[in-house]
């Protein structure tokens, strides 16, 4: 029986493009699977291209955080927001990057219970702060994440990927998107 990826019923219009053949054959040499998140979107193959160039680009382009870090934004965001797939897949990503499967259970229960750097704090209460009340950031939330060692790139990096997790969460939610089983065991 096929997973159920979404409790939508989209199908891709026609054939997948060559491109995003290429590219989920590419998901499955580098994962082994193809991300059902990137399934989701596969019935408009335009909705697919923009949301894989703006999370390829804020999760691996160049940036001063590394990956790990935008994996633990991601993390952070999607608990707040009890975003399900988000939480499975990209809890597996912290584990994976960190080598400590620990780490990725603290963040998806609550990053605070972790031992991270004042400068991975200061970063993660930013991006739980614009997640719960965008309204209140103010000078003094860029100021603390200035003391904490982050240049003004970094800031428009570490408020783009909570935006970005903030939109999808939102998506996922609204479509009961379902984490790929294979997430469940990675990196334990």
């Amino acid at each position: 029986m096929k997973e159920k990826v979404t409790a939508l019923n989209l199908e891709p219009s026609g054939e997948l493009s060559e491109a995003t053949r290429a590219y989920f054959a590419k998901c499955e040499e580098k994962l082994g699977l193809v991300p059902n998140v990137l399934l989701s979107y596969a019935f408009d193959e335009k909705k697919l291209r923009a949301f894989t160039d703006m999370y390829n680009d804020l999760m691996l382009g160049e940036s001063g955080l590394s990956k790990l870090e935008r994996e633990m934004i991601a993390v952070a965001v999607s608990s707040v927001n009890h975003c399900y797939y988000c939480l499975t897949a990209h809890g597996a990503a912290v584990r994976q990057l960190s080598g400590d499967p620990a780490l990725g259970e603290m963040m998806v229960m609550n990053y605070r219970a972790a031992e991270l750097t004042p400068k991975q704090k200061a970063m993660l209460d930013f991006a739980v702060k614009l997640t719960e009340t965008p309204d209140k950031i103010e000078e003094a939330d860029r100021k603390a994440l200035r003391e904490a060692g982050f240049g003004d790139r970094d800031i428009w990096d570490i408020a783009s990927t909570a935006a970005f997790f903030n939109m999808s969460n939102r998506v996922a939610a609204a479509v009961d998107m379902r984490p790929n089983a294979e997430y469940h065991a990675m990196a334990r």
